[in-house]
């Protein structure tokens, strides 16, 4: 299989898991930034955020709100989650299969998740909203 999640989701690729039902599949993240750092995808293989359908998105939070909450309840006793999906190259997508990281967070943890981020100004705000709102009116 060409893409490790789909590999993962029918089992052909080793992952810890942390929960499954029928159309999602929660594992730990092989390269975690920190302890709890879970992958959420669909199980039915949708390559970006563009591609999933409304629904499958909607899912896919639900689930990873639950577990941001189990790891405030937990002995993670996290304070708080990034809860991220990188949509796409530009945006640091590394697997192409739709995936939600929920990476539990402590005060203090020194953890720069968006290190090198700086605010920007946009030099045209209304002109970019129009792109935006004209491209939402097309679709």
């Amino acid at each position: 299989m060409s893409c490790v999640f789909c590999a993962i989701v029918s089992g052909q690729a080793d992952a810890v898991r942390v929960y499954e039902d029928d159309d999602y599949l929660a594992f730990l993240d092989i390269r975690p930034i920190v302890r709890g750092h879970t992958l959420v995808v669909p199980k039915t293989h949708t390559v970006d955020l563009t591609d999933t359908p409304a629904e499958t998105v909607a899912g896919l939070v639900t689930l990873g709100q639950r577990i941001a909450r189990a790891a405030r309840a937990s002995e993670l006793a996290a304070d708080g989650n990034n809860i991220v999906i990188n949509d796409g190259k530009a945006a640091f997508q590394s697997v192409f299969h739709l995936h939600l990281h929920v990476a539990p967070r402590q005060d203090g943890d020194k953890l720069s998740f968006a290190k090198g981020l700086v605010v920007r100004r946009d030099p045209d705000r209304e002109g970019t909203a129009r792109i935006l709102r004209d491209a939402l009116a097309r679709l």
